[in-house]
């Protein structure tokens, strides 16, 4: 199979092209065509024929979100989805399948309710953010294309992402829980993640919104002390919520407090078994292997 990925040389698609390659297929990064941020396109191989797209590129949600921010992260996502679903709907010989990052912040914060794809969208930036940003794949569904979209939860790597920030912290003896630390974060270790997306892309009859969170999703004190067991570090400390919203200010409460206890559902019933469903095994194996 033929891949086109954008957002390749991020931490997951470096990880993703690499596991793709492994086992056989072909995968080509697509370059970005300009330079503006708020308009992403690509250049997309003209006498090239993909059997599928990844659309992993999107500006990095975890910032302060300044309104000329929420322009970059909102036309990333939403123009740069719609420009390739637009340009792939073009083409005469065009790839069978797109599949798009989205993310579980579709749900907004919802406290200790159970979450699959049937569930309604919640409330908040995030929330309109990611409705538009499936929808803005309507291109390719009108002629045909299998669209999927991965609804991540919080990728878990030793290497990258939002563990890898933390780890300097609990290294230190600092790590501690996010206000009350009741809310629900929906974690993926990176190989389930990787080896989800290879098998969304082979799995032909699987399309729509598709929950990437692991089968155990934990509360933020569930979380803290689970790493800091791994760790072997104390997990003391408390990071009120206003301190929070005083650092990261609106993105505090839709993303590091928000409640969001995502299940896959549609990836499990389709037959994906996971081999990190549970977090103190995840965070043995993704440290033991951190140097591999």
């Amino acid at each position: 199979m033929r891949v086109w990925v954008t957002g390749a040389s991020g931490f997951i698609g470096r990880a993703l092209s690499e596991h793709l390659r492994g086992r056989g297929h072909e995968v080509v990064p697509l370059a970005r065509k300009g330079s503006d941020p708020k308009n992403p396109m690509w250049k997309l191989p003209e006498r090239e024929v993909a059997d599928a797209v990844v659309h992993l590129a999107g500006e990095n949600i975890a910032q302060r979100w300044t309104k000329e921010a929420k322009v970059r992260i909102y036309q990333s996502r939403v123009h740069g989805t719609r420009w390739l679903s637009e340009a792939l709907a073009k083409m005469e010989k065009r790839p069978r399948t797109l599949i798009c990052a989205s993310g579980s912040a579709y749900y907004g914060s919802r406290g200790d309710e159970v979450l699959d794809e049937d569930s309604k969208p919640g409330m908040g930036f995030l929330v309109r953010l990611t409705q538009e940003w499936e929808a803005a794949a309507e291109a390719a569904r009108t002629v045909g294309m299998r669209v999927v979209h991965m609804r991540i939860g919080l990728v878990l790597d030793a290497k990258g992402g939002a563990l890898a920030k933390m780890l300097p912290v609990f290294r230190a003896r600092l790590g501690g829980k996010l206000g009350d630390g009741k809310h629900y974060w929906s974690w993926i270790a990176l190989p389930d993640m990787i080896e989800a997306t290879g098998f969304l892309l082979e799995k032909s009859d699987v399309f729509g919104p598709v929950n990437l969170g692991g089968p155990a999703p934990v509360t933020n004190v569930q979380f803290t002390k689970a790493l800091g067991t791994v760790l072997h570090r104390p997990t003391f400390f408390t990071a009120p919520r206003f301190a929070l919203r005083l650092m990261a200010g609106e993105m505090a409460d839709e993303v590091l407090m928000a409640s969001i206890r995502m299940l896959p559902k549609r990836l499990q019933d389709a037959g994906f078994q996971f081999k990190h469903p549970e977090l103190k095994e995840a965070f043995e194996f993704l440290f033991n292997h951190a140097d591999a």
